[in-house]
């Protein structure tokens, strides 16, 4: 892939990935003020997740990361304009959630009972629902990390 295609699926990815960001922000109640602010940190989030696959970097630990540099920005962004850090980041993350391992994990489970157990099936199942798990799982740590890292009254060492 050259340069110029990457940067393109890149400007792509984070397109679409500003669009739930900001329908969730909606969704959300979020002041009108800070919807760009959402859509500019689901972009970036997606975004810098793109890149890390693209680069070999396995998605589960992209996602902590890139929920990471969310939650980071949102830190940054509540300081600038007075207001919890969530409102930036919440709505931002929801681009990230994995809809579509779940979504497999969930149709192995409903093949198994419907056909009975089958060790592919069981593989399915639990590939999709442990890969999705963990994604949740980077994003709920990656978007407590700046809290862990910031908001302590004592040092971390």
């Amino acid at each position: 892939m050259t340069l110029v295609e990457l940067l393109l699926a890149l400007l792509n990815d984070m397109f679409f990935a500003a669009i739930p960001a900001v329908g969730f922000a909606l969704v959300f109640n979020v002041p009108q003020n800070a919807l760009a602010y959402c859509a500019i940190g689901g972009a970036v989030g997606h975004g810098s997740r793109f890149l890390m696959m693209h680069y070999g970097v396995p998605i589960e630990w992209a996602t902590f990361f890139a929920a990471t540099i969310v939650g980071m920005i949102g830190v940054h962004w509540s300081h600038k304009f007075l207001a919890h850090p969530k409102v930036f980041t919440v709505a931002a993350l929801i681009p990230m959630v994995p809809g579509v391992f779940a979504y497999k994990a969930m149709i192995a489970m409903v093949e198994i009972n419907h056909l009975g157990y089958t060790p592919e099936l069981v593989e399915i199942l639990m590939e999709n629902f442990l890969k999705a798990m963990f994604i949740i799982a980077g994003l709920a740590i990656g978007l407590a990390m700046p809290g862990l890292l910031f908001y302590r009254s004592r040092p971390v060492v």
